[in-house]
């Protein structure tokens, strides 16, 4: 049986550093670091996502601000709060929850975010610093996905990867995080064919699709680390993009849903808001 790979486990180690700051501050009089949150709509991974980030937030003594629209929210507003976010000097990060409706156009409203707030790594400002290897905001799930990586002790240098999903906020940045550590990457997604045969030969599996359950033992290579990403509703319970009694036994490591990724992406994200307060406690 693969041995489960606990973002909680992770993540509080990177907690503890994150409280003692927090607290330092505190004691030096100064405003504590202030995440602000916008989410349009109801998609219930979304909600559940921000729910948990509120939690962990008012454990470590992190304000949070709380922003949500409707789905017929037009793009004008959206990116008229978002203005009057950058220019408040009580909030340090800004954090928009993606997808956004249809109607929304989504890279003209998240470069409207200021880099120093953008803690998720989504402007074209940080994304391109990111690409070209500069220090930046790194989007954070694909962080989290390669933290957890190294939490196994296995070098990633050398070793086939394979990342199922290529969106903006996690499958190119993941490749693209897996690249620096000098693993050979392989992107797929829904036009892919022969899908089961590349994930077969994958040392490193990372599934960002957004299908319950959709990756099987039949995807995955025997003693491989499987990186499950995804976060679904099915039947009134959280699960991810792999099924994962099916696959446990055949993975060396394998991430759980909830408790893997998102887990420690929220913290990097928290982390991320206590680098930019840096810039603007008073």
């Amino acid at each position: 049986m693969g041995k489960i790979i606990s973002g909680k486990e992770v993540a509080k180690l990177l907690r503890a550093d994150i409280k003692s700051y927090v607290e330092k501050i505190k004691s030096q009089g100064k405003r504590v670091p202030c995440l602000a949150t916008i989410i349009v709509g109801n998609d219930s991974g979304s909600l559940y996502y921000i729910n948990n980030q509120n939690k962990i937030c008012n454990e470590l003594g992190v304000d949070t601000r709380n922003i949500s629209f409707k789905e017929n929210i037009s793009e004008a507003e959206l990116i008229e709060t978002i203005h009057k976010l950058n220019e408040d000097d009580t909030v340090d990060g800004i954090m928009l929850q993606i997808p956004l409706p249809r109607h929304i156009d989504e890279k003209k409203v998240t470069s409207t975010i200021c880099a120093d707030k953008d803690i998720d790594g989504l402007t074209d400002k940080n994304l391109g610093k990111f690409y070209k290897g500069e220090k930046s905001f790194i989007p954070c799930t694909a962080n989290s996905a390669l933290e957890l990586i190294k939490s196994t002790g296995i070098s990633i240098e050398g070793k086939k990867a394979v990342v199922i999903g290529r969106s903006n906020i996690v499958g190119k940045p993941t490749a693209n995080l897996l690249l620096n550590e000098n693993a050979t990457v392989t992107i797929c997604h829904s036009r892919t064919q022969n899908l089961k045969e590349i994930c077969k030969e994958a040392d490193i599996l990372v599934v960002a699709m957004g299908k319950p359950n959709f990756v099987s033992s039949e995807y995955v290579k025997e003693g491989a680390i499987v990186i499950d990403v995804g976060t679904s509703s099915l039947n009134g319970k959280i699960c991810g993009d792999v099924n994962f009694q099916d696959v446990i036994d055949k993975a060396a490591f394998i991430t759980p849903v909830p408790g893997g990724v998102g887990a420690l992406t929220t913290t990097l994200l928290i982390r991320n808001t206590c680098e930019a307060s840096e810039k603007n406690v008073y």
